[in-house]
C-alpha cells in the first residue's frame, strides 16, 4: 500500500506528457529493433561469411525472425509483471534490456574473427531484443489508453502506433547518413567493413533519453485504483488463459486482428525492402529514400485512422486496411518491378526462363541453419537464378540427366558438384553460374536496376497504397485490444496475441516469403504467405469481432 500512496501523491502527468513519454520510449525501442532488420544484407556478410550466399541470406533473415520468436515469451513475463506490480515498472525494464542488447551488437566480433561464436552471440543479443520488445508495446499502449478519455482513445493510442514509424524512420535515417558520410570520406566499402556498427552504437544515447523520460511518469490511474482497492489479479496467467471467457477473446484478437496486422505491416515495411534489394537489384540508398518517404507518411496515418476509429468504430477502419492490402499484394509488387526495374520485367516477358531437370535431382532449398550443401545440377541452376532475382518455370527432364536452363534460344547445361570438395566444387559451381549469368545478360536480363529508367514517383505511389492499408489496420489496434480485456489481466491477455501475430506471423514474413521464392522460382509466390493470413483475418473479423469503441475500461 505504501507504493500506491506514493504514486497517488504524485501530481498526475497530463495526457500530452503521457503520450509523448510513452511514444518516445517505444520509438527508441523500435529504432533498436529495426536497425537490425534494415541491415540484414550486411549482417549476412559479416556474421555468416562462411556460408553460401543464398543460405547465408536466408539465415540472416531467420535471425531477424528469431527476435520475433521470443516476443511472446517477453509478453508473458512482462505482462504478468505489469498486471501484478504496475505498468510503469514493466516497460521501464524493457527499454533498458533493449538498449543494452542493441549497443552490444555494435561491439560484437565478426565470423572472420572468432568463427561460429560470432553468430551465436548475435543470436543471444537478438533473443534479448525480442524478449524486451515483447513487454514494451503492450505496456505503452495500455498506459496511454488508461489515461485517455473514452472518446479519444483511438487518437491517443495512435501516437503509440506512430512510434513504430518514428523508430523505423530513425533507423533508416541513421543508416542512410552513415552510408553517405562514410562513403564520402572512407569509400563505399567502409560501411560494410565497420560502419554498420554505428547505428547500433547510437542506441546508447537513445537509451539514456528513454530512461529519463520513463522515470518522469507515475502509474496509470486505472491500475493505481485497482491496486488500492485490492482487486488486482493474483494469477494473471490462469485468469487470462485458463478461463474460457477470457481465452476465447485472446484467440479472437489473434485470428481476427493480429494475423492480418503481422502480415500486412511487415510486408509493407520489411518484405518490400527484401524484394527491392534481393530481386529487383535496387541500390540500398534508393530503397532507403523510398522507405523513409513512405514511413514519414505513415506517421500521420496511424493517428488519423486512430482518430477516425473514435468517430465510426474500430472494426470498419481495420477491415478497410485489411481489404485494401488483400487487393494490393500481387498487383502492387508487380508494379514495383515495372517501375523500379522495367528491364527485368521486359526481359521476363520477352524471354521466359525454364529449368529442365529430373525432379529427383532437385531439393527444397530451405536451410536456415546452413547445414545442407545444394550441389546437384538442379540445385546449382536454381540457386543461381534465385540469386539473380529471375523467375523461372519448371519442366520435367529425363531421369538421371543433368539439369538444363533454357533462356530463349540459349541452353545452358548445369553440372553436379556432388562428390567434389573444396575449390573443385566451388569451381564447378562458378562455371555454371558464369554461363547462366552470361546467357541472362545476352537475353537482356539486367544485373542491376538502371537508375535512369526508374520511375520513383510510380514506385512511391505503390508504397503509399501499402502505407494506407497498414496504417488503417494498425492505427486503431491498440485501442481495440485494450478495450477487449479487463484491467486486471489486460497487460498479460493483450500482449500475447499481439506478439504472436506480429512476432510469429509478421516477423517471419521476409524469411518465409524469400524461402518460398527460392523454392518455387517465382518472385511473387512468397506473397501467398501474407495473403492467406490477411484473408483469414478479414473473414473472422467481419463475422466475429465485436465493436469496442467507447467501451468502459473497467468492464
Amino acid at each position: 500500500m505504501a507504493d500506491v500512496a506514493v504514486e497517488a501523491a504524485k501530481k498526475p502527468a497530463s495526457l500530452r506528457t503521457v503520450v509523448a513519454a510513452s511514444s518516445a520510449g517505444t520509438a527508441f525501442e523500435w529504432y533498436d529493433f529495426f536497425v537490425f532488420g534494415s541491415l540484414t544484407q550486411v549482417i549476412s556478410k559479416t556474421f555468416f561469411s562462411g556460408l553460401p550466399d543464398t543460405v547465408g541470406y536466408i539465415a540472416a533473415l531467420a535471425l531477424f525472425g528469431a527476435g520475433f520468436l521470443f516476443r511472446p515469451l517477453g509478453a508473458l513475463v512482462f505482462g504478468r509483471i505489469g498486471d501484478k506490480a504496475g505498468r510503469k515498472g514493466a516497460f521501464l525494464v524493457t527499454v533498458v534490456l533493449m538498449g543494452a542488447a542493441t549497443f552490444a551488437i555494435g561491439l560484437l566480433p565478426t565470423y572472420a574473427q572468432i568463427g561460429l561464436l560470432a553468430p551465436a552471440l548475435l543470436v543471444l543479443m537478438r533473443i534479448i531484443q525480442g524478449f524486451a520488445l515483447g513487454g514494451e508495446y503492450g505496456g505503452a499502449a495500455i498506459y496511454v489508453a488508461e489515461h485517455a478519455p473514452a472518446d479519444g482513445r483511438g487518437q491517443a493510442t495512435g501516437w503509440v502506433q506512430t512510434s513504430a514509424a518514428l523508430g523505423l524512420f530513425g533507423a533508416l535515417t541513421v543508416i542512410l547518413v552513415t552510408r553517405v558520410v562514410l562513403g564520402k570520406f572512407f569509400g563505399p566499402e567502409a560501411f560494410d567493413a565497420w560502419g554498420w556498427r554505428i547505428p547500433f552504437l547510437v542506441s546508447a544515447g537513445l537509451l539514456a533519453i528513454s530512461i529519463w523520460m520513463r522515470l518522469k511518469l507515475s502509474e496509470s490511474p486505472a491500475f493505481a485504483k485497482m491496486k488500492a482497492e485490492g482487486t488486482a489479479s493474483k494469477a494473471p496467467f490462469a485468469e487470462a488463459f485458463g478461463q474460457w471467457r477470457n481465452l476465447k477473446i485472446v484467440l479472437l484478437a489473434l485470428v481476427a486482428v493480429m494475423f492480418a496486422q503481422g502480415a500486412v505491416w511487415y510486408t509493407a515495411f520489411f518484405y518490400v525492402q527484401t524484394f527491392m534489394e534481393r530481386f529487383l537489384k535496387v541500390p540500398p540508398e534508393t530503397i532507403n529514400l523510398l522507405m523513409l518517404s513512405a514511413t514519414a507518411v505513415s506517421a500521420v496515418g496511424y493517428v488519423a485512422f486512430g482518430w477516425l476509429s473514435d468517430k465510426i468504430g474500430r472494426k470498419p477502419v481495420m477491415l478497410f486496411g485489411m481489404a485494401l492490402m488483400l487487393g494490393a499484394y500481387f498487383p502492387g509488387f508487380q508494379m514495383l518491378t515495372q517501375t523500379l526495374n522495367p528491364a527485368l520485367s521486359e526481359a521476363q516477358a520477352r524471354t521466359p526462363v525454364i529449368v529442365v531437370a529430373d525432379p529427383n535431382d532437385c531439393s527444397l532449398q530451405f536451410d536456415p541453419v546452413g547445414k545442407a550443401a545444394f550441389l546437384s545440377s538442379c540445385d546449382i541452376a536454381k540457386s543461381v537464378l534465385a540469386g539473380a532475382g529471375v523467375s523461372y518455370d519448371n519442366e520435367v527432364g529425363a531421369a538421371g540427366a543433368p539439369a538444363m536452363v533454357r533462356i530463349g534460344s540459349t541452353t545452358v547445361h548445369s553440372a553436379s558438384a556432388v562428390g567434389l570438395v573444396g575449390n573443385t566444387a566451388k569451381a564447378a559451381k562458378a562455371k555454371v553460374e558464369g554461363e547462366i549469368k552470361a546467357a541472362l545478360a545476352y537475353a537482356g536480363y539486367p544485373s542491376q536496376a538502371d537508375p535512369e529508367r526508374m520511375n520513383l514517383p510510380g514506385a512511391f505511389t505503390v508504397l503509399l497504397v501499402f502505407v494506407i492499408a497498414a496504417t488503417a489496420l494498425y492505427g486503431p489496434i491498440a485501442a481495440c485490444l485494450v478495450e477487449l480485456f479487463p484491467t486486471r489481466i489486460r497487460y498479460t491477455a493483450m500482449s500475447l496475441p499481439y506478439h504472436i501475430g506480429t512476432g510469429w506471423v509478421g516477423g517471419f514474413t521476409p524469411f518465409t516469403a524469400f524461402a518460398i521464392v527460392a523454392a518455387t522460382g517465382h518472385v511473387y509466390s512468397g506473397l501467398w504467405y501474407p495473403f492467406v493470413f490477411t484473408l483469414i483475418s478479414v473473414v473472422v473479423c467481419l463475422l466475429l469481432l465485436p465493436e469496442t469503441r467507447g467501451r468502459p475500461l473497467d468492464q
